[in-house]
């Protein structure tokens, strides 16, 4: 009888087989997620979002009726205690009164009401660590909300800056056709391209709006004040890549996996037993009296019964049951394994997207320099005569849309940075 394989043993063979992953030239110790930023503001928002999130709160409800199903299953291993009194009275009969108390207990000889109540005590442990995985996810997506509406604020700094040059050329164009210096079409593809910027500058202008929504969301707000934004990025470290062992025992999602493959092993263990006779104990006190105050068990009436039982006959159902329990426990482990490769999975695809990320600034920043550079020659020549509206042009939509994408790109690993740190464990403070 018994559990045909010990998945927790299997789980934990899987996680020590994985010793090595990719690391970083570079990173910063860190114990938590806000280690990694320098940002009082975000900080408190964060704060803020653990006071106050909906889901989150649900999620420690859910955390707390598990505490409350552990105490209740551990109450199923004590004794039952029933008492009554009761009083009567016949036609022509004097009144009687009838005190009892029975004491009833279940023999936990195969310990299987103390693994149930283990089992249950898992299930509590589990969503213990569930809800610090909420609590970490839901400080990260904080962060990077933050931080998007800073890369949507800059994006609209820079798509003014070109709007205001391109509205300069269109006057500067409009100016030249005028007086029969210019052409139709270069005044034709100015106001094209001044309009296609005040398009762009008004879909910024939504998406930040519909941002700052969402991040009230996170936050728990109906509504709120206008958040303040910094005009710039705050520093954002990348972690320090610790081993595999250290980094895969304190995430918390893959605590909460573990902890699943034990409490359900534990239910197979008690259906199993289950199978198993069982002995009953019960004690019962009795007293009958004329009086109220002499039926209170002054001198009662006991006896004492023990019983053996066990199932003969059910329909197979105990049998199935514990079929059931057992696969469960098997289906508990694969879906630890789950976790865990999507655990090594996210750390490898943040590492390569910071190595990524930081050959793409790199270049996008020379490309940027020679743009800038470049526009300053057309600008020249153009004024010279020596060069077309169109080709002006052309070279200024070039380097704003050069920056745009670097401010992209540095949105972009910034945001992977906490990425990564979430990936290895780190979670918000206590």
């Amino acid at each position: 009888m018994g559990l045909k394989k010990d998945y927790a043993a299997l789980a934990d063979q899987d996680r020590e087989r994985i010793q090595r992953w990719s690391v970083l030239d570079e990173g910063e110790q860190a114990a938590i997620l806000g280690d990694l930023i320098s940002s009082p503001e975000m900080e408190a928002l964060v704060d803020e979002a653990l006071a106050a999130n909906p889901d989150l709160q649900q999620t420690l409800l859910t955390l707390r009726i598990r505490q409350v199903q552990y105490r209740k299953t551990f109450g199923d291993r004590l004794p039952e205690i029933k008492g009554g009194y009761t009083a009567g009275k016949e036609e022509d009969t004097d009144p009687s009164y009838t005190g009892s108390l029975s004491i009833g207990w279940e023999v936990d000889l195969w310990r299987k009401l103390a693994d149930e109540s283990r089992a249950a005590g898992k299930d509590a442990a589990q969503q213990q660590a569930l809800y610090q995985s909420a609590r970490d996810t839901l400080g990260a997506e904080v962060m990077k909300a933050w931080l998007e509406l800073i890369a949507t604020q800059k994006n609209i700094t820079i798509e003014k800056k070109r709007l205001g040059v391109l509205e300069k050329n269109e006057a500067f164009i409009l100016g030249r056709y005028k007086n029969g210096l210019g052409t139709l079409e270069d005044l034709d593809s100015a106001r094209t391209r001044t309009a296609s910027s005040r398009a762009s500058l008004e879909e910024y202008r939504e998406n930040l709006a519909r941002q700052r929504r969402a991040l009230n969301s996170l936050l728990g707000r109906e509504a709120g004040p206008a958040l303040t934004l910094p005009a710039d990025y705050p520093t954002v470290v990348p972690p320090l890549i610790s081993l595999p062992a250290q980094t895969l025992k304190r995430r918390p999602d893959l605590k909460a996996a573990y902890l699943a493959i034990e409490a359900e092993s534990l239910r197979a263990s008690a259906a199993y037993k289950a199978l198993l006779p069982s002995i009953d104990l019960e004690a019962a006190f009795e007293d009958v009296a004329d009086t109220p105050g002499a039926a209170l068990l002054t001198d009662p009436v006991w006896s004492v019964l023990a019983g053996l039982t066990a199932p003969l006959y059910q329909g197979g159902k105990l049998r199935a049951a514990a079929e059931i329990s057992g696969m469960e426990t098997a289906k508990a482990y694969q879906a630890y394994r789950e976790t865990l490769l999507d655990a090594v999975n996210e750390v490898e695809d943040a590492v390569g997207q910071e190595q990524a990320l930081k050959k793409q600034v790199r270049h996008i920043n020379t490309a940027l320099a020679s743009a800038r550079s470049n526009r300053l020659q057309y600008r020249e020549k153009y004024r010279a005569g020596l060069a077309g509206m169109l080709d002006l042009l052309n070279v200024q939509e070039q380097t704003y849309d050069l920056e745009q994408q670097l401010n992209n790109l540095i949105h972009e690993r910034l945001v992977n940075r906490i990425d990564l740190g979430l990936a290895l464990g780190l979670g918000v403070k206590q």
